[in-house]
């Protein structure tokens, strides 16, 4: 493969072989596909193409992937997470869409796709559906709350309006201002109004207003059309600078009928841009009128306050304190000196209470002492070991008890259970002993066990 043109014509008459051209001179796969790249984004640039999305996935980066398509044919497609952020609408399966970008490839796959830099709804409804979807997104972020709509400035010195410099809007709010209040300063920031990139136009102008301070209160106005129109009034970037502007904000876009996002993000909505000149400020008959009101209101009050303070200018000039201040002096000297009295004595209970306590505390400590308490621990346990000592076999023993064992060394406990002339072993306190049974008595009681058994009588001699 062999690509020149007359500008790169090799001069002398010799042949230049590129990349590819031969088998002695191949491209790589990685040239090949950055050539193909290069000649797509120079030769096609950006566009704009209509499709249904589908596959669509939005990973945890942020990016967005999906495929365009059509009746007969399909285009991948990637919208990095920069962009993606601008996107006033959830994109879904099955959505029809107009996407703006670059056709390009990506060298990982050696795939053509398009990288898409914008993406609109198509049709009337899908706008509608944006509308809605940008609704509900604000509203659940707390944009659209009652309470964080401010007060409008009751006596605005200078107002900036955000229109555009072509339409009759701003004029009529001019004149209505200069017959109104010819006082006022207006400040305007002409921009586009409709149209691609009209949207960051207004959230432009709209943020310069903020970051200067340099206005009482900003209007946004347009005049009416269609809801394609007025949608950059409904754009993301519009509500997210009405939300963050640093002064009040008034929306007056269209008619009384239309509605957009902007309407419900600024503090306070007007039908018209006509009515909102209007809002603004009031007939200077009125003020007058207000004015004059207020200076009698003054004056009455100004008058009842200097009375009340020459009463009591009165009053001081006659009391005590007054007519004899050493005296005073002298009094809360004495006061002064018993409260050091006072507080000298409470600091000394104090004190003596803390010792008491103190005294208390060490008595306790004593009586818990570790070696104290030890010792009576011993005393216990001495008291236990004899009890224990007396209650087991060895001290039965030494109380006069024994322990009578058969000729197997089991303990025998019933008489029953032995027969004459049985060897017994009869355990004492101390030593043991070998005994023969030689009589048994299983009904006896203890009382008449215990008696000493009578030795048998030796039979009497007859007399001869």
């Amino acid at each position: 493969m062999k690509r020149a043109d007359k500008s790169d014509e090799p001069q002398l008459g010799l042949e230049v072989a590129l990349p590819g051209a031969s088998a002695q001179n191949p491209i790589s796969i990685a040239d090949l596909t950055s050539t193909i790249r290069d000649l797509l984004e120079t030769g096609i640039g950006e566009l704009w193409i209509a499709g249904e999305i589908s596959n669509f996935r939005a990973p945890g980066s942020g990016h967005l992937y999906f495929t365009l398509k059509d009746a007969t044919a399909t285009l991948a497609a990637v919208m990095f997470v920069r962009e993606a952020r601008r996107i006033g609408f959830a994109l879904a399966d099955g959505q029809a869409v107009l996407a703006r970008g670059t056709i390009t490839v990506y060298e990982a796959r050696g795939q053509y796709q398009i990288q898409v830099a914008e993406i609109r709804a198509r049709g009337q409804g899908s706008l509608q559906q944006r509308f809605e979807e940008l609704k509900r997104k604000l509203t659940s972020e707390g944009l659209f709350e009652l309470d964080r709509k401010r007060e409008l400035p009751e006596f605005p010195e200078v107002i900036g309006v955000v229109t555009s410099l072509q339409g009759a809007v701003l004029q009529d709010m001019l004149n209505i201002l200069k017959r109104r209040a010819p006082g006022l300063r207006i400040r305007v920031r002409g921009v586009r109004v409709q149209g691609v990139g009209a949207a960051e136009e207004i959230a432009q102008a709209i943020g310069e207003f903020s970051a200067e301070r340099n206005v009482d209160l900003l209007v946004i106005a347009r005049g009416g059309g269609s809801l394609e129109d007025l949608w950059a009034f409904n754009e993301e970037p519009v509500a997210r600078a009405l939300a963050a502007c640093a002064v009040p904000t008034i929306s007056a876009v269209g008619h009384e009928t239309d509605f957009t996002i902007a309407d419900f993000v600024a503090d306070l909505r007007a039908p018209t841009p006509s009515a909102a000149a209007e809002l603004l400020t009031r007939d200077w008959a009125e003020w007058r009128e207000e004015v004059d009101k207020l200076r009698a209101r003054m004056e009455r009050s100004t008058r009842l306050v200097l009375a009340e303070q020459r009463r009591h200018l009165a009053r001081l000039a006659g009391s005590y304190a007054l007519r004899e201040p050493r005296r005073v002096v002298r009094q809360w000297a004495q006061r002064l000196d018993d409260l050091r009295e006072t507080l000298r004595a409470a600091a000394k209970l104090a004190l003596q209470r803390r010792r008491h306590e103190l005294s208390l505390l060490k008595t306790q400590l004593a009586a818990h002492h570790p070696a104290r308490e030890i010792e009576r621990r011993r005393e216990h346990l001495t008291h236990l070991e004899a009890r224990l000592r007396g209650l087991g076999p060895q001290g039965t023993l030494d109380r006069g008890y024994a322990l009578v064992l058969d000729a197997q060394g089991r303990p025998l406990t019933q008489a029953a259970k032995a027969k004459a002339g049985d060897a017994l072993n009869i355990v004492l306190s101390k030593g043991a002993l070998t005994a023969q049974v030689n009589e048994t008595r299983p009904d006896a009681m203890l009382v008449e066990a215990l008696q000493p058994t009578a030795a048998p009588k030796k039979p009497r001699k007859k007399k001869a």
